[in-house]
């Protein structure tokens, strides 16, 4: 099965990611700090605290999305509730974060990026619920909610009127009487 082994990786990378962008950002804020940079007029001071924080924020955001894979891989589960949304949130951020890799950095930056987007979305696609062999049929199937055993409906045989009444023949059906007109049935008993 190829589903545990893509949701170990995806746990994996997203680890390293998030400890090498926590790493990098806090690298950048030194720099900014020790070299007394100014960008446009910011505080030099403010800028390298807030490059720290970014850094942290976001390896904290991708180690909290490893944790998800990771227990989607110890479960072999499929993510449910916020855990879902975090990884589909973790692939949006890779996607845009590619797109500006391009442009900025080159096409090693964008297709590590694309790489690390589709193991996120095959972790995803993998542990689809509605595409798992043992999934429970869905309640409101193909014959009703309460089985094959009502699929006949409220105007079946079993109906809750109890026992039908066979339909008047339509017109022009041929029992016509003696005048032309159609034959109707009288109406049927009703019973409470």
């Amino acid at each position: 099965m190829v589903r545990r082994p893509v949701a170990w990786i995806v746990a994996l990378v997203l680890f390293a990611e998030g400890l090498g962008v926590a790493a990098l950002n806090w690298l950048l804020g030194v720099v900014v700090d020790r070299q007394d940079m100014s960008l446009a007029g910011l505080d030099p001071h403010l800028t390298s605290v807030s490059s720290k924080a970014a850094g942290v924020v976001l390896g904290l955001c991708f180690a909290l999305c490893g944790l998800v894979a990771l227990r989607v891989a110890l479960r072999d589960r499929a993510p449910s509730g916020a855990g879902r949304v975090l990884l589909i949130g973790a692939a949006v951020v890779h996607a845009l974060l590619g797109a500006f890799a391009w442009g900025l950095v080159g096409v090693s930056a964008f297709l590590s990026m694309v790489v690390v987007l589709a193991l996120i979305v095959l972790l995803l696609m993998t542990y689809d619920p509605e595409s798992r062999p043992g999934a429970p049929a869905d309640a409101a199937g193909p014959t009703g909610p309460a089985g094959p055993a009502d699929a006949a409906g409220p105007t079946g045989p079993t109906g809750p009127t109890g026992p039908t009444e066979p339909a008047a023949p339509a017109r022009g059906s041929g029992e016509d009487g003696a005048d032309g007109s159609p034959v109707t049935s009288p109406a049927a008993p009703t019973t409470p």
